[in-house]
C-alpha cells in the first residue's frame, strides 16, 4: 500500500544541521503543527535557562541530561535527571535548562513549531 500524496518520509541524515550552541548539534523537521528536533548533546554541554511558548516533550534516546526546572536562583529551582529511554514534558514557558551529563542523543517534540527554540542564540 502506498502512502497518500500528501504523506512525507524524511531521513535525519539528509536533513542540513546546525549548531546553535557549543557541543551542540542538530537537525529539525517543522510540520504543520508541531515540530520533531534531533539534538545530539556533546558530554558537558550547557544549555543555559530559558522559556519558550512551545510545549516540549524531550525524548532522550541515549545519555544523560540533568535538567534545572524553574527560574535560575528561585526557592522553587528543582533538577531531574533523565536517562535513555525516559520522556520529560515540559509545558509552555516553564523555564528550564540542561546540561549532558555524557554524550546524549534527544528527540524533542515542540509544538507550535517555531524559527527558534530555546537553545538558539539570540
Amino acid at each position: 500500500m502506498s502512502p497518500p500524496a500528501d504523506a512525507t518520509r524524511y531521513r535525519w541524515k539528509d536533513m542540513p544541521q546546525d549548531h546553535p550552541l557549543d557541543r551542540l548539534d542538530r537537525r529539525r523537521i517543522p510540520g504543520e503543527k508541531a515540530m520533531l528536533s534531533e539534538m545530539f548533546l556533546h558530554q558537558g554541554c550547557h544549555v543555559p535557562t530559558h522559556a519558550h511558548e512551545n510545549e516540549q516533550f524531550a525524548f532522550v534516546v541515549s545519555g544523560r541530561l540533568r535538567f534545572g526546572i524553574g527560574e535560575e536562583g528561585s526557592a522553587g529551582r528543582y533538577e531531574v535527571v533523565v536517562e535513555g529511554g525516559e520522556v520529560l514534558h515540559l509545558p509552555s514557558n516553564l523555564p528550564h535548562g540542561a546540561d549532558a551529563e555524557e554524550d546524549t542523543r534527544v528527540i524533542d517534540v515542540f509544538s507550535p513549531p517555531s524559527e527558534t527554540t530555546g537553545v538558539d542564540r539570540k
